[in-house]
């Protein structure tokens, strides 16, 4: 979709998805719930993303940081089996690539025309999942106690790469940054929270707070167990939390404590309902998400998961979610 307008009941042409999106995350109340989904349903999002980007994740070969990655089987996704910085003493050969080669930026050209009335999400690096990708995740895990500070410095690098990427896409007219880390297991953060914030939170508060001072509102891709930094979060900027699992938490929890402050952007449970539950468990689960996460100002938006055979969604099951939000979106709850 190039973006839609809603009418008003004069017929006059007033709402963009690019304001109905912009107002939703700032809770200052829209015509309707703004939405990503496959075609035929629609989106009321451009996503953008460096070509070729420095947090590519291929399903197997080499990435730019000279991580070696394999195919996990039928899904889009590859798991890392060699990490190119086993040992810290290799730090000063290690690969780090140039996001200001003006290659990576072509696909900026022409953006907001391409974008029509859309809200342009534009991609930027992680700053967790990256590091594990390149030391490995028990390594990772270590470094903070044994090595936080060269630890710091890989993660300065990474941040300093954001900074750059929020300037050169505010350029460009984007309305957001969004990227990955997901912090959670199932019933917990793989690292105390104590730690994260240490660590971690100093960092993510510079992007969110660059991110913010040049015009751009401010998402995350995090699943998993992770209600214990989301208050963090909100402190520091984050005002979108792309989430694909509820129910390890529960919808409940996660609208008591944070709707109203913080905007969920959720197919509904990709783990659990989206795959077990029947049509009429689909479209019920649709309705709670949106009573119980969202406001009457904002702060809900719903979307699909976009590798749906990998996680076992049947097109069915995609149809009744899409056309129950679709029907929310229109006429309530």
């Amino acid at each position: 979709m190039d973006g839609r307008k809603d009418v008003n009941v004069e017929g006059k042409m007033e709402w963009t998805s690019r304001e109905i999106v912009r107002r939703t995350v700032l809770f200052q109340g829209a015509p309707r719930l703004p939405y990503d989904f496959p075609e035929p349903y629609g989106s009321d999002f451009l996503w953008v993303g460096l070509s070729p980007s420095p947090d590519n994740r291929p399903s197997s070969g080499q990435d730019e940081w000279g991580a070696v990655w394999a195919n996990k089987g039928f899904t889009q996704l590859g798991e890392v089996k060699d990490f190119p910085l086993k040992d810290w003493a290799d730090f000063e050969r290690l690969k780090i690539p140039d996001i200001r080669e003006e290659r990576r930026w072509r696909v900026l050209d022409g953006l907001r025309e391409r974008a029509g009335d859309r809200f342009i999400l534009a991609s930027g690096l992680s700053i967790y999942e990256r590091v594990h990708f390149i030391r490995g995740l028990e390594n990772t895990w270590m470094d903070i106690y044994d090595a936080p500070d060269r630890l710091g410095e890989l993660l300065d690098i990474l941040v300093d790469m954001n900074l750059y990427a929020i300037q050169r896409y505010a350029e460009a007219g984007a309305d957001g940054l969004i990227f990955s880390d997901d912090w959670g297991l199932q019933n917990r953060l793989m690292i105390s929270p104590q730690a994260w914030r240490r660590i971690w939170k100093p960092r993510y508060a510079r992007i969110f707070g660059a991110a913010r001072e040049a015009g751009l509102l401010t998402f995350l891709h995090s699943c998993g167990y992770i209600v214990d930094i989301l208050d963090d979060l909100i402190e520091i900027g984050l005002q979108v939390i792309h989430m694909d699992q509820q129910e390890n938490m529960g919808l409940e929890t996660l609208g008591a404590r944070f709707g109203g402050r913080l905007t969920f952007f959720a197919p509904v449970d990709i783990q659990k309902t989206m795959v077990y539950g029947t049509l009429d468990e689909i479209r019920a689960y649709c309705r709670k998400m949106a009573a119980l996460l969202g406001r009457p100002e904002g702060g809900f938006i719903p979307r699909w998961y976009t590798d749906p055979r990998g996680a076992g969604h049947r097109p069915e099951a995609i149809q009744a979610m899409c056309e129950e939000f679709l029907k929310i979106g229109a006429h309530g709850i």
